[in-house]
């Protein structure tokens, strides 16, 4: 019976993972498709990349900030290249060799290509909602970007440091949320600020995109936690990597076509 049930417990993870296999190749085609679209379909609209240094000037005796305008940034090209990488990552997990080191991953429930791609992909997204919300100081959208990624890394650890735990640890998973809450603090503050600026209407997508993509960023963390705390389906790892798949194809449309629709057509 322990043999058999061992077979059985087997060609169902066999059966699930070949599932998973094409559930990557649809998604990475979804992305693949959108990036496409986004390249043909959007207008050449720019936002700048700015910075300010402290200049000397010798009729007041001081120094003074000055800002300078680096170069203009074309937002429809920084949008195909973040459905893009996602797109590379979830077809590259279709490639046999590649997807044996996949699988043999999950079954530790560990994702390292999840966390990388997300630590690229994820932070150029928030860079370019802190740009349309009015934040256009390079420097500090590096750091941005920087701190999302760390966030992202920090869902590594938290699932590379839980290989040797007995009891689940959350002290990466608190470290991410910390790194997470400041970059969207930050940018609320220049939204908020652009906001009390205008003296007409706001237009319709720039009330919704702020929040929508806060929650879309959000319950990444909250399918780690249901993961861990084994709720419902989430015992099954499986499921919770189906859903960080989805939940990153609809974060990510959503941001590329609120985009498109306000900004780009």
């Amino acid at each position: 019976m322990t043999t058999e049930g061992g077979l059985l417990q087997a060609q169902s993870w066999n059966e699930r993972v070949a599932n998973l296999r094409w559930y990557n190749l649809f998604m990475g085609c979804l992305h693949a498709a959108q990036a496409a679209l986004i390249l043909v379909l959007s207008t050449g609209f720019s936002l700048p990349w700015t910075t300010s240094f402290l200049v000397y000037n010798p009729l007041r005796e001081e120094a003074a900030p000055q800002s300078v305008q680096l170069l203009s940034v074309t937002v429809g090209p920084l949008i195909a290249v973040f459905l893009l990488l996602s797109a590379v990552a979830h077809l590259v997990v279709t490639i046999p060799g590649v997807f044996s080191w996949y699988t043999r991953n999950l079954r530790r429930h560990i994702n390292y290509l999840r966390w990388f791609e997300y630590a690229l992909s994820s932070s150029l997204m928030l860079v370019i909602i802190a740009m349309l919300c009015g934040m256009f100081d390079l420097p500090g959208l590096v750091l941005l970007f920087a701190l999302n990624a760390c966030m992202n890394l920090f869902g590594l650890m938290m699932e590379l440091h839980n290989q040797a735990t007995g009891r689940t640890n959350w002290t990466a998973f608190y470290c991410g949320i910390f790194a997470g809450v400041v970059p969207w603090a930050v940018i609320a503050w220049y939204f908020f600020a652009a906001l009390s600026s205008f003296s007409g209407s706001i237009p319709t997508f720039v009330w919704v995109l702020l929040p929508t993509l806060f929650v879309f960023f959000n319950v990444f963390a909250i399918n780690m936690a249901l993961q861990y705390k084994k709720v419902g389906p989430w015992r099954d790892y499986l499921y919770g990597e189906k859903m960080y798949i989805l939940l990153s194809l609809l974060a990510k449309s959503a941001l590329a076509w609120q985009v498109f629709s306000g900004t780009l057509r």
